[in-house]
């Protein structure tokens, strides 16, 4: 069992780089989120978190102030997922699934934000940066580097129609400054241009 000494100085480390006590970071179970290994847990004393949302553990949420880390509710963070809100805002909303994988969410820059609504699936090695816009129910799928992407807002990746479902990038390689509209995909292989854009129907027929 550790020391209150060796709590006390974690504690103060922490707090000086920004991020909750391990007391502060167990409370966010009151509100019914639960958190796995409250040690390799960090969550910013400026990150606004919602309710019944799942932190594995090597989850790290940082924000350099106030109103620029919003998470909403229900949303799985499994292990090696790091996101930081630095001078632009990360908001994501509910239910949404990051990982597995090793996912990186960052902003630099105030005119630069990135929005990422409810429902969708982040799965595998992804780095989402500034100017991102990610719709309801969309899904990036692989090893993908995203900036200033657009993904249109629709169901989720278990509703039944899938030309309805939020937009999907699967695949490897970079995307970069193009927007896709509800029920497209691009599968890239080292690259995704808008002239690969199918339906999702092309590859789900029996979900037409």
């Amino acid at each position: 069992m550790l020391s209150d000494k060796i709590i006390e100085q974690l504690d103060r480390t922490r707090l000086a780089m920004g991020y909750r006590t391990i007391a502060q970071t167990l409370s966010l179970a009151d509100q019914g989120n639960v958190i796995m290994d409250p040690f390799s847990t960090l969550i910013a004393i400026h990150a606004n978190v919602g309710t019944d949302n799942i932190f594995h553990p090597n989850t790290r949420l940082s924000a350099d102030h106030p109103t620029l880390l919003s998470v909403g509710n229900g949303n799985l963070f499994q292990g090696g997922i790091t996101i930081t809100a630095q001078n632009g805002s990360v908001q994501i909303g509910d239910e949404n699934i990051f990982g597995a994988g090793n996912i990186v969410i960052e902003t630099n820059h105030t005119d630069a934000p990135v929005t990422i609504g409810s429902h969708g699936r982040y799965k595998g090695f992804i780095e989402i940066s500034g100017g991102c816009d990610l719709g309801d129910g969309c899904q990036v799928l692989g090893n993908i580097s995203l900036r200033s992407v657009k993904l249109g807002g629709g169901g989720s990746y278990r509703h039944p129609i899938a030309d309805e479902r939020g937009a999907v990038l699967k695949g490897h390689g970079r995307a970069l400054d193009f927007a896709l509209e509800p029920g497209q995909v691009i599968a890239g292989d080292g690259r995704f241009g808008l002239s690969d854009v199918r339906m999702q129907s092309h590859y789900h027929p029996d979900a037409k």
